[in-house]
């Protein structure tokens, strides 16, 4: 055998492997993405259910929970860019939360067996979510950094793969909260 035969399979061994390597990222982006889709189909599947219960109870509350559902039906007909998508998702969370502060005001609501069954489970379906997130941000990151370090990037390029983008929270939700507020102290 000689040499420049050997060179020549050692180089396409090695840009198959990059490649594999590649779509076996993207595949996991979206793998994962896939997973916190179907935890928010679960989420949006749950919110009719909560909110008609607590419009039974909450009387001054009215205007949020339209708002939800609006929110709700938005976040399902959603066909725009992976930016949009996660905005909007970070709204209906940042509402969920104003919704389970306003039921502390209603403590027959607090009490009511079938509005604690659907709290309980929208607060599991949140933490898989939030679980999800963290794998889906980790994949996003692996990721990007193949398409940006030498030699995968070159690969990538030819491929005409595109960063990303993490889902992050706003800068408002970083901040420390003010439980006096949170109670009209």
């Amino acid at each position: 055998m000689n040499i420049p035969f050997i060179v020549l399979v050692v180089v396409v061994v090695v840009v198959i492997a990059l490649y594999n390597s590649l779509v076996a990222k993207k595949n996991e982006v979206e793998n994962i993405l896939g997973s916190v889709d179907v935890l928010l189909k679960k989420r949006y599947d749950l919110i009719p259910n909560l909110v008609e219960v607590a419009k039974k109870y909450m009387k001054y509350e009215q205007e949020l929970l339209k708002e939800i559902v609006a929110l709700r039906s938005q976040a399902l007909q959603r066909k725009g860019a992976r930016d949009e998508n996660i905005a909007i998702e970070e709204q209906f969370s940042k509402m969920l939360g104003s919704l389970m502060v306003a039921v502390e005001n209603y403590p027959e609501l607090k009490a009511n067996e079938h509005f604690l069954h659907l709290q309980h489970a929208l607060m599991e379906i949140e933490e898989q979510l939030s679980a999800a997130r963290r794998a889906y941000n980790q994949a996003v990151t692996d990721y990007n950094n193949a398409l940006e370090m030498i030699p995968t990037n070159i690969i990538a390029s030819m491929m005409h793969y595109q960063k990303k983008e993490l889902y992050a929270i706003e800068s408002a939700q970083r901040e420390n909260v003010h439980i006096g507020k949170l109670f009209g102290n």
